[in-house]
């Protein structure tokens, strides 16, 4: 009798623990199929045999920690972003890929100067390649390098372009009631004054971020060689099991990919072992400032990644801004 009360209790205590659990977001990767339906045929777009994956370090030599947002003593990792603010919006895959290459153009200056912050917003306007419903790991870097080659601009700063948490089929907050089609004042913008003297219109030479080649890669090896060549990079992740994480090293399994991240390093704990440190984009008020160390292996991290070497990017030190009127009277936002 007692037997079958505690059996019983413990039943209630099961079903009333699955009860509690938060059911399984809509994932914000595509699926393959997806990304061809889409376009997204090509993966790559390098001189294959030159990658870092393909050139591995010996193991002896791989180091057994490795932080770009704290590499011997300097930061060359740009600032944390939240993806659901002015309202919900899973654009992470564009947020992953966004920062990984923010923090690119940062190692290439060195660590100088004032940090660069690339335009999400531009990618959910014009690059067809997701949306606040989804989108794909490697599809940002595909969709820069395309307009690269054949516009010689890139993405959007930050700057002139701000981050709204829309897309064109978003029904959320202010999304209705705005264009976010990809005209040319939602490439870039500004606003000269008050109407109706002044007017919102396109900066047609805006400063921008261009892409030399990109790639995928897979596994814990060839993820350390990239980043440790060239820097962070964007990776898939299964986030349903770290929605409530709050700190320390996640030893969680993982079921499917359905968010990205980017990865800035790696470290090594005496009992856990190695962990990938890992920015999100759901704010600095999750889990360590933003931030969540995931062991190798777990939460998938290392299935599906994401790389990209810069061409260009606009900079004082490059001599290569376009001087804009503080209206962009001569940039293309002609009264």
């Amino acid at each position: 009798m007692i037997m079958k009360i505690f059996l019983t209790f413990a039943a209630f205590v099961v079903a009333t623990n699955a009860l509690r659990q938060p059911s399984r977001r809509p994932s914000e990767v595509w699926t393959r199929e997806q990304e061809i339906a889409n376009g997204i045929i090509e993966r790559s777009s390098y001189v294959v045999g030159t990658a870092p994956h393909e050139n591995p370090v010996d193991d002896k030599d791989m180091p057994k920690e490795l932080n770009w947002c704290d590499k011997d003593g300097v930061n060359y990792c740009t600032r944390s972003r939240n993806q659901h603010i002015p309202q919900y919006c899973g654009s992470c895959w564009a947020h992953g890929s966004v920062s990984a290459l923010g923090d690119r153009i940062k190692i290439a200056r060195g660590g100088k100067g004032i940090d660069i912050d690339l335009s999400v917003q531009h990618i959910l306007n014009c690059g067809g390649v997701g949306s606040c419903h989804g989108g794909s790991v490697i599809g940002p870097y595909q969709w820069i390098h395309r307009i690269t080659q054949r516009t010689g601009s890139g993405i959007s700063y930050e700057t002139s372009n701000p981050y709204l948490a829309c897309s064109s089929e978003s029904r959320e907050g202010i999304c209705p009631h705005a264009d976010w089609s990809c005209t040319p004042e939602n490439v870039a913008r500004t606003c000269s004054t008050f109407p109706p003297r002044g007017k919102c219109g396109p900066i047609t030479s805006y400063p921008n971020a261009t892409i030399a080649e990109y790639g995928s890669i897979s596994g814990a090896k060839a993820m350390q060689n990239e980043i440790l060549k060239r820097g962070p990079i964007a990776c898939g992740i299964d986030a349903g099991p770290i929605l409530n994480y709050t700190s320390g090293i996640s030893t969680l399994e993982g079921e499917g990919v359905d968010h990205v991240i980017s990865v800035t390093g790696w470290g090594h704990d005496d009992t856990l072992g190695s962990y990938w440190i890992v920015r999100n984009s759901w704010g600095e008020y999750w889990g360590e400032m933003g931030y969540i160390r995931v062991q190798f292996g777990k939460l998938l991290v290392e299935e599906q990644c994401a790389w990209a070497t810069l061409k260009d990017f606009t900079a004082p030190e490059r001599n290569n801004q376009v001087h804009c009127f503080e209206g962009g009277e001569n940039c293309g936002n002609a009264l």
